[in-house]
């Protein structure tokens, strides 16, 4: 090895590429399964060299560890979501173009890291953290929002129903090959979620959505 190809240790870390190789390996993740992904792929995908993408993580593991958890919530906290004085209205508010598409995408990814979840447990806790909660977080806080306000029964099953969506969806995604759109989610609260909870929309109201 020259001396222009021996390693330099020390060398800053340019932390401005770290976003574009995280990106890239959500993608490839999506695309191909972690078994098929190579850090080649990811380094191709973000334009980058496969020695930049090895400065950095040390394993393809750490590279989607940290890909998944910089994953967006979506705006799905208390502070941003909708109070219309309705579960309904509210569950419907929260459907928005970008937060579909927010939504499928990571339940590609999902799909991507199901051969490794039992061999990295900490991937699973990564999933579940950034993929399933944020979600099931907004429902569980509408729920609980109707229960206080008098609007459902306080007996519902609020942990089971918060993840009612989130595990619709990802069959969906997953087993059935077709896209969440904004009538099949729809479709989840007025035919599962509301008469769950005691609720059934009259039909005037099922045709606003």
């Amino acid at each position: 090895m020259t001396e222009a190809e021996a390693p330099r240790p020390g060398r800053k870390r340019d932390a401005s590429r770290d976003p574009a190789i995280l990106d890239a390996a959500i993608d490839v993740l999506a695309e191909t399964g972690y078994d098929g992904m190579t850090i080649d792929m990811v380094a191709a995908r973000a334009k980058a060299g496969k020695a930049t993408v090895y400065r950095r993580w040390a394993s393809k593991n750490e590279l989607v560890l940290e890909a998944v958890a910089c994953l967006k919530s979506a705006g799905f906290d208390p502070d941003s979501l909708p109070d219309t004085g309705t579960l309904r209205g509210d569950l419907v508010a929260m459907i928005k173009p970008h937060s579909i598409q927010d939504a499928e995408r990571k339940m590609q990814v999902m799909g991507g890291l199901v051969s490794m979840l039992s061999r990295h447990p900490e991937l699973a806790e990564a999933a579940r953290e950034f993929i399933v909660e944020p979600r099931a977080r907004a429902t569980r806080f509408l729920l609980r929002r109707a229960i206080e306000r008098g609007e459902i029964r306080a007996d519902c099953d609020v942990e089971m129903l918060a993840l009612v969506s989130s595990s619709m969806a990802a069959q969906r995604t997953l087993l059935l090959r077709k896209p969440v759109d904004r009538a099949f989610l729809i479709s989840i609260i007025d035919g599962v979620l509301l008469p769950a909870v005691g609720l059934v929309p009259s039909a005037e109201t099922a045709l606003v959505s």
